[in-house]
């Protein structure tokens, strides 16, 4: 065998992986950028080469080949996996965490064999190694060679970078998820699993951040006629009060003074150029509420329906319904949604952005806010309590933490019921004078089936009848168990005289991406496109005397903190958290990883460069406005970054520098 062949080999064997996985994830076959990682990907083939011409030993030889197709395809197979699992690539920090990824084992190993074909077929190069490699035994090694081979390995890496310099830099452009942002879904279909995870190495070694870039780009416009809903609701509209501002006293020139920090000092130049949004009607209109904020495991708004889950419906209809509500995934972790819905931050890409905060000073918490005022906080979640170290996090939030493990006790099941953990928790503090309580759920989490997942198969028989596919009957069976949850909570707030002075606040992580899209596009009785609607959820608010209002501003779990902030009349700076206040009269923004995003005007494509505008403002005035938005876009990502790495709230928020 000639070592043309063996090279030509490992292109191919590499290029299939590429192309393989992209397609069985449902990516697209070729890109504009795709020929970028195939040139890294051949540099890195031909370096490889080069060192094994320096290896002695025969043995040696065939053993570093055989290993590191291995490795490739291993790699290639489990990010597949995981893909099916999150909807999403793991990150290398993803995977030197792997101890909380074991304790989904079994649901990986289900995955697995749900896939097993595919598997299997992202698994064959290694497997056809052997073969391949048995006929290299009588060949020399030559070092001249290897240097040949170095110095061509090099020049094709540093080709693949000219490529990527002379493209252009627009927000998906290969220059900027090269240098710029980390979307790893986005980064694999335009140049390559290979590279998407050499760039994720290089940037934990050199401790990577985003940077702030100009995006002005040429943009395709297109009018998208708005579209009036007959609706039975009262649309109420908030009158804004624009003398007073959600704002803490800080004196920024000070602080600027105080450092000679670079970064701080644009961080201070930046945050004082911020306009606050105003208190408006909707201004302490709970303040002194108890409050219980539920971030719901896998919850859509197209599980809620009078015959199947009665109780939320009834919170959607008599309570607050942001109607143009997004929770978008931010590529990590899960966590990341979690993260964004309690902080009012962007997730920093490539870490787990909650873990990250554990030892920072996170003052606009509702725990730590709520806790402030004298109130008694107290966090749960029905899945071990060490998950992405939320026994850490959550304390920091200013919570009394309870999973299982530190002391809730629930029955062992996948996954444990909502029910049983509202029925165990509630009674911890439903007579304190003041409370406030955040739950993370996990009876709505993937798979959806009566087999594996223990709340499908006790709602099962609710759903039966339903004339839907098994899947979503599955789905919409955990989803029950939320509802249960919901009614336990009710009928106790009823009994203690509390529900007409406590403030309950629904929200998923993520959209229920445990089922096929066209299984979604089932539920939805409809087509759902895969950049914006995809996202679409419910953010429901409910009290016992609330007015119901529907309220179709476009918003985004970016906005809960913000808006329950000014809702319970706490002082905050608005300034400091990237969500707005919905009630303001702010300018929508709805914000996606991949810098896609959804304004007032209409809705603008990262990966497309299409903006459909919704009204009849020029082109030219449209265009303007997309390049402001990606500009703040950008900003918001970098500083919500910088607010992480620097632990800037306390740089900011401390006695010597705040006022209330």
């Amino acid at each position: 065998m000639r070592k043309d062949i063996l090279l030509a080999y490992w292109v191919v064997a590499l290029t299939y992986l590429e192309t393989l996985m992209r397609l069985a994830n449902g990516g697209v076959f070729l890109t504009p950028s795709l020929y970028i990682g195939l040139v890294f990907n051949l540099s890195i083939i031909l370096i490889f080469f080069s060192l094994t011409e320096w290896i002695g030993s025969k043995r040696i030889y065939l053993i570093m080949h055989f290993v590191f197709m291995m490795l490739c395809s291993l790699l290639f197979a489990s990010q597949f996996v995981y893909f099916q699992l999150m909807r999403t690539y793991y990150s290398v920090y993803s995977a030197g965490n792997t101890g909380r990824a074991l304790e989904f084992i079994d649901i990986a190993i289900k995955a697995t064999r749900t896939h097993a074909g595919t598997v299997f077929l992202l698994l064959l190069p290694c497997i056809a190694m052997p073969l391949v490699l048995r006929g290299w035994l009588g060949l020399k090694r030559h070092k001249r060679l290897g240097f040949v081979l170095l110095g061509v390995g090099v020049a094709l890496y540093l080709s693949g970078l000219l490529l990527i310099h002379v493209g252009d830099r627009s927000e998906n452009s290969p220059y900027n998820v090269y240098y710029n942002m980390n979307y790893p879904e986005f980064s694999v279909n335009n140049i390559g699993l290979i590279t998407t995870i050499r760039v994720d190495i290089k940037r934990i070694l050199f401790s990577w951040s985003p940077s702030l870039e100009s995006t002005d780009i040429d943009v395709t416009i297109e009018t998208e006629p708005a579209i009036v809903e007959e609706t039975t609701e009262k649309v109420v509209e908030v009158t804004p009060k624009p003398t007073t501002y959600n704002i803490l006293t800080i004196d920024f020139e000070a602080l600027k003074a105080q450092t000679k920090d670079k970064i701080l000092m644009d961080m201070h130049d930046y945050f004082s150029s911020i306009e606050a949004t105003e208190q408006n009607d909707m201004t302490g209109v709970y303040k002194d509420y108890n409050l219980v904020f539920i971030t719901a495991e896998g919850f859509s708004h197209l599980a809620v329906r009078e015959d199947v889950t009665p109780t939320l419906y009834k919170m959607m209809h008599q309570g607050i319904f942001f109607k143009e509500f997004y929770t978008p995934i931010w590529g990590v972790s899960t966590s990341d949604g979690e993260y964004v819905a309690t902080t009012g931050l962007l997730p920093k890409s490539g870490v787990w952005s909650y873990r990250y905060s554990r030892n920072n000073h996170m003052p606009f918490a509702m725990g730590n806010q709520l806790k402030a005022l004298g109130y008694d906080t107290k966090a749960y979640h029905n899945h071990t309590y060490t998950y992405y170290d939320r026994h850490l996090t959550h304390p920091n939030m200013g919570y009394a933490y309870k999973g299982i493990g530190n002391g809730l006790i629930l029955e062992d099941t996948w996954p444990r019921s909502d029910l049983e953990m509202l029925e165990v928790s509630l009674p911890e503090y439903i007579h304190s004078e003041r409370f406030h309580a955040y739950y993370m759920t996990v009876s709505g989490h993937m798979f959806y089936d009566v087999s594996g997942n223990q709340m499908a198969a006790k709602n099962y028989p609710l759903v039966k009848h339903l004339d839907y596919s098994e899947p979503v009957k599955e789905y919409l069976a955990t989803q029950i168990e939320l509802d249960r949850a919901m009614a336990y909570l009710l009928e106790a707030l009823e009994e203690s005289d509390k529900l007409d002075r406590t403030l309950i606040v629904i929200s998923s992580d993520h959209y229920p991406y445990g089922l096929a899209h066209a299984e979604i596009e089932e539920l939805n009785g409809g087509p759902v496109d895969k950049v914006f609607e995809l996202y679409r959820n419910a953010l429901i608010m409910y009290s016992g005397n609330m007015k119901p209002m529907v309220v179709e501003k476009p918003a985004s779990s970016l906005d809960i903190l913000p808006t329950l902030s000014n809702m319970m009349g706490i002082a905050y700076d608005s300034r400091l958290v990237m969500g707005k206040d919905i009630f303001s009269s702010a300018s929508p923004l709805v914000v996606f990883n991949n810098q896609s995003f959804i304004t007032g005007e209409g809705r603008y494509n990262t990966a497309t460069k299409v903006f459909t505008k919704t009204g009849d403002a020029d082109d030219e005035t449209v265009l303007t406005h997309r390049n402001e938005v990606s500009q703040k876009i950008s900003a918001m990502f970098y500083y919500s970054s910088k607010i992480l790495e620097k632990n800037y709230y306390d740089e900011v928020l401390n006695d010597t520098n705040r006022k209330n």
